[in-house]
């Protein structure tokens, strides 16, 4: 089963038991200290939190956590220092190592509400704790600044208005073409936007700077997707793919880490498919 269908059968759970109120009821402009913006969120904390928990659940189902007690623990103390910095303190975070599946599982991901995953394969290819960290603070960037919760409600229109149609977020009863809302929800969890992504890696060389890491770390797990991938199939160049491609981000990885530049001049560039 692919994480895709994971994500999106974790918030199918969500919205059976929320309901219409879930999108309704939170209608307000807040000031989120992450992205030093005025955004409009429709999902309160705690609803955010219950859709975290839910997802999480469909995932801890799906894989193993590592055999590798002291793993765990180490992730988990690096993760708090890097949790213990960031913007948004009305979240308990968790840092949680899962067993590959493969040798090659090198990627990390997080959920709403503080959840962070990270493949045991991934840990063990880091050459020190800065790496580590690098991605971890990656992934609490996301949260920090609520990308998923704006991809979900930002994919809400005819999708989710079809689910509420086939009786799921009013009465949580059987939906008569289930294969069509988990396509719905699929697309819910599409892969992060360009300036999401790259919001992430400059949150992440933010908060390993705060957290007396180098954030030359974020560089170099970057460096090491790179090389990674090089066995992949070649891809053609595209401005309209969702992800940066790994080169770009490394050289704006670098920019940031080295303190030249401004943030805003690394949102709108050409993407590519992959990233942790």
């Amino acid at each position: 089963m692919k994480l895709e269908i994971i994500l999106a059968q974790g918030v199918c759970l969500v919205l059976c038991f929320t309901g219409f109120p879930f999108i309704t009821g939170f209608m307000q402009t807040t000031y989120n200290s992450a992205t030093e913006k005025d955004e409009f969120i429709l999902v309160s904390t705690e609803k955010e939190k219950n859709i975290g928990a839910s997802v999480a659940k469909q995932v801890e189902k799906e894989y193993k956590e590592t055999d590798d007690p002291l793993m765990e623990k180490h992730v988990e103390e690096l993760g708090a220092r890097i949790a213990s910095v960031n913007e948004r303190k009305d979240l308990t975070y968790r840092f949680k190592v899962l067993k590959a599946k493969n040798d090659d599982d090198y990627n990390a991901f997080s959920l709403p509400g503080g959840y962070v995953y990270i493949f045991d394969a991934f840990v063990k290819k880091m050459n020190n704790d800065d790496e580590v960290a690098g991605v971890l603070a990656h992934e609490v960037g996301h949260i920090a600044a609520k990308h998923s919760i704006k991809r979900l409600q930002g994919g809400l229109g005819m999708d989710i208005l079809m689910l509420l149609g086939m009786g799921i977020g009013a009465t949580g009863g059987n939906v008569e073409n289930p294969q069509e809302a988990m396509a719905a929800l699929s697309l819910l969890m599409a892969a992060y936007s360009r300036e999401d992504e790259m919001e992430a890696d400059a949150l992440s060389i933010k908060y390993l700077k705060e957290s007396k890491f180098d954030p030359q770390g974020v560089v170099n797990a970057l460096e090491f997707l790179q090389k990674a991938r090089k066995k992949a199939p070649l891809r053609n160049y595209t401005f309209f793919r969702s992800h940066p491609y790994v080169s770009e981000r490394i050289s704006h990885a670098r920019t940031l880490a080295n303190d030249k530049g401004d943030f805003d001049a690394y949102i709108n560039m050409p993407v590519h498919e992959d990233g942790f």
